[in-house]
């Protein structure tokens, strides 16, 4: 079955791991053998050869620079414009991709009706369609570069990541959106980009929804009911964004899925991570919207973490193709499954890009 993976770190892994994507997992991990300068090394899910052998053929892919200030204690570029020109070239990457043939942009409807029929047709190598999408609008140094991004294709955005941010405050910090936030919404609706909720804080995420109108996704948010953590939505939240005709994507990072998780001590298999969790929350979701029209697949892998963080019964994102028969055994039927596995997050970009 078809997957679209709402969420993946993929430029960031190319250009800061230094992980030529284009090579089978196997490969990558044979070459980061003996490597510690990361806690994931020798045992990343995610390649373009692996997203291929398990029919991910479309995602959002994003660019991701985070600024700190002097007050900021999370680690991020000391300047704006060095946060832009680290997007900069996670977009030359992605340009560098399409060049030989390994992925293509996608950024209107023509471009993904075209994709999705040739994915359809192609056998053997063919290209990963992906949105550009922006994790955090910290590089965003003014509107004007937000102008220059919607040209070079950006179709999503989310305000915040971790900490206190320019526009946002997201994940562990306390805060509104203030004059700059307020801002950014207007330009982000009158260019018609996709606001990405997933990391605003509750405070920014209740007035952002406040004075946006535009279309609203969450790319990777889990269920704070199942796993308590600001980083997760409350059911408050969910519904929210359910009556805006959103759609959430699933991650798969493990400590947002069991509760009592301990990052650099915990491992998969004692606590129980299992793609049994991704279930779990994508059954919560479909619970309160009463439908399986409002939550996808956005599963965040390799984004700073590894087998050492994900499901234990997932060796790379080959492995999704287990997600289908896993919630036909929980009773959801065929027409069901397919939305979540991609149809809900496809007549989302068509309805909005029409």
């Amino acid at each position: 079955m078809l997957i679209f993976d709402a969420h993946l770190d993929l430029a960031m892994n190319a250009l800061e791991w230094n992980r030529d994507l284009r090579l089978p997992v196997s490969e990558i991990r044979e070459l980061e053998k003996g490597m510690t300068d990361k806690p994931d090394r020798e045992k990343n899910t995610v390649s373009l050869d692996a997203m291929r052998k398990g029919n991910v053929g479309l995602c959002v892919a994003t660019q991701i620079a985070r600024f700190s200030d002097r007050n900021n204690p999370l680690p991020g570029w000391n300047s704006q414009q060095q946060a832009w020109a680290q997007t900069q070239g996670q977009l030359a990457w992605y340009r560098a991709m399409e060049k030989e043939g390994e992925m293509v942009q996608i950024s209107n409807l023509p471009s993904l009706n075209t994709h999705l029929e040739q994915w359809q047709k192609t056998k053997g190598h063919k290209p990963i369609g992906y949105i550009l999408s922006l994790e955090g609008a910290d590089s965003i140094v003014d509107m004007d570069y937000l102008e220059q991004a919607h040209a070079s294709g950006l179709r999503a955005i989310g305000p915040a990541h971790y900490g206190p941010g320019v526009y946002a405050h997201g994940t562990d910090s306390v805060g509104g959106i203030g004059i700059k936030g307020k801002t950014l919404l207007k330009k982000i609706e009158e260019l018609n980009l996709i606001l990405d909720a997933t990391h605003l804080c509750d405070e920014s995420f209740w007035e952002t929804m406040k004075y946006h109108n535009g279309p609203v996704w969450a790319s990777h948010s889990n269920c704070r009911e199942l796993v308590e953590h600001n980083r997760q939505f409350s059911d408050d939240q969910i519904k929210e964004l359910i009556q805006r005709k959103a759609v959430i994507g699933i991650p798969l990072d493990a400590w947002m899925m069991v509760p009592n998780w301990v990052r650099g001590k915990s491992d998969p298999k004692s606590m129980g991570v299992a793609l049994e969790q991704m279930i779990d929350n994508i059954d919560h979701i479909c619970q309160l919207a009463g439908n399986a029209d409002h939550v996808g697949i956005g599963t965040d892998l390799d984004g700073a973490f590894g087998k050492e963080q994900s499901p234990a019964d997932l060796d790379t994102i080959a492995d999704l193709q287990q997600v289908p028969g896993l919630l036909s055994q929980r009773g959801y039927n065929t027409g069901a499954i397919e939305n979540i596995m991609n149809q809900n997050f496809i007549r989302f970009l068509q309805r909005v890009w029409a």
